[in-house]
C-alpha cells in the first residue's frame, strides 16, 4: 500500500515542478496557448510515469508499458501539432496499426467523420493503446481468429449531444476481470470519466472485452467534419 507521506511528497514535488515550468515558459515569452498545451502534456507524462511505476511488477514490464504509452502520445502529437486537430478514424487506425492490427483484417473501424481537439485526442489515444495492448496480451487479438470492431456515433443529449465510442472483441477465448487495478483499468474507468464528465462501462465476456465511452460532445472535445465532397465519377453514376 502506498504510504500517505510518499503521496504528499510526490504531489508537493509535482506542484513545485509545475511552478518552475510556468516561470520558465513565462520568461521565455511563449504564447499562452502553447504554454497551456505544454503544461498539460507535461502533467500527463508525469501521471503516466508515476502510475505505470505503481502497477509494474518489474523494471522490464515498466519500460515496455511506458514506451508503448509514450508512443501513443507522440503519434497524436505529430498530427495535432501540424493540423491543430485529428480525425478520429485516423487516430484509431494508427494506434491499431502500431500494434500490427490492420483495418480490414483483424479490425473494423466505422463511424461519422469526427475531428478531435488535441487534449481529448491524447486521452483517447491512451485509452485505445490500453485496449489494444490488453487485446493482444489477454483478449481476442491474441488469437488468429480474434477480431475487434471500433465504432462511434453521435446521439442526442441535453444540453449537448453525446459521442459514443465502442470497442468490441469477438473470437476470443474469454476474459475475466483482473484481480488488481492497473493503470489501464484506472484510465478507462476513472480518468476519462473525470476529465470529460463521461460515462464508461467495461464488460468481460466469453468472446472478449467490450468497452463503451460516452462523452458530452462539446466544442472542447471536437466537431463533426463536413462530408467528403462527391467526385465527378460519383455524380456520373448517380
Amino acid at each position: 500500500m502506498t504510504d500517505p507521506g510518499d503521496v504528499a511528497d510526490q504531489l508537493a514535488a509535482l506542484r513545485a515542478d509545475n511552478a518552475r515550468l510556468r516561470r520558465l515558459l513565462h520568461e521565455a515569452g511563449m504564447p499562452d496557448s502553447l504554454r497551456h498545451g505544454l503544461r498539460t502534456t507535461m502533467a500527463m507524462l508525469r501521471t503516466i510515469m508515476l502510475r505505470s511505476a505503481e502497477s509494474a511488477q518489474d523494471v522490464e514490464t515498466y519500460v515496455t508499458h511506458l514506451d508503448g504509452r509514450l508512443g501513443a502520445l507522440l503519434r497524436v502529437h505529430s498530427t495535432t501539432d501540424m493540423l491543430g486537430e485529428i480525425d478520429l478514424h485516423s487516430l484509431i487506425s494508427d494506434e491499431l496499426m502500431a500494434h500490427l492490427v490492420r483495418e480490414g483484417e483483424q479490425a473494423t473501424i466505422e463511424g461519422p467523420r469526427v475531428r478531435l481537439q488535441p487534449k481529448p485526442a491524447l486521452r483517447l489515444a491512451l485509452a485505445l493503446h490500453e485496449l489494444t495492448s490488453n487485446g493482444i496480451e489477454h483478449g481476442a487479438l491474441a488469437l488468429p481468429r480474434g477480431r475487434v470492431t471500433v465504432s462511434w456515433r453521435i446521439e442526442p443529449g441535453e444540453p449537448d449531444p453525446i459521442l459514443v465510442v465502442e470497442w468490441g472483441e469477438i473470437g476470443g477465448a474469454g476474459v475475466t476481470q483482473p484481480a488488481r487495478r492497473g493503470f489501464g483499468t484506472t484510465l478507462l474507468e476513472d480518468m476519462l470519466a473525470y476529465e470529460f464528465e463521461a460515462q464508461t462501462a467495461i464488460a468481460y465476456g466469453p468472446d472478449g472485452l467490450r468497452y463503451t465511452l460516452r462523452i458530452p460532445f462539446t466544442v472542447r472535445i471536437g466537431r463533426l467534419a463536413d462530408p467528403a465532397p462527391a467526385s465527378d465519377d460519383d455524380d456520373a453514376r448517380a
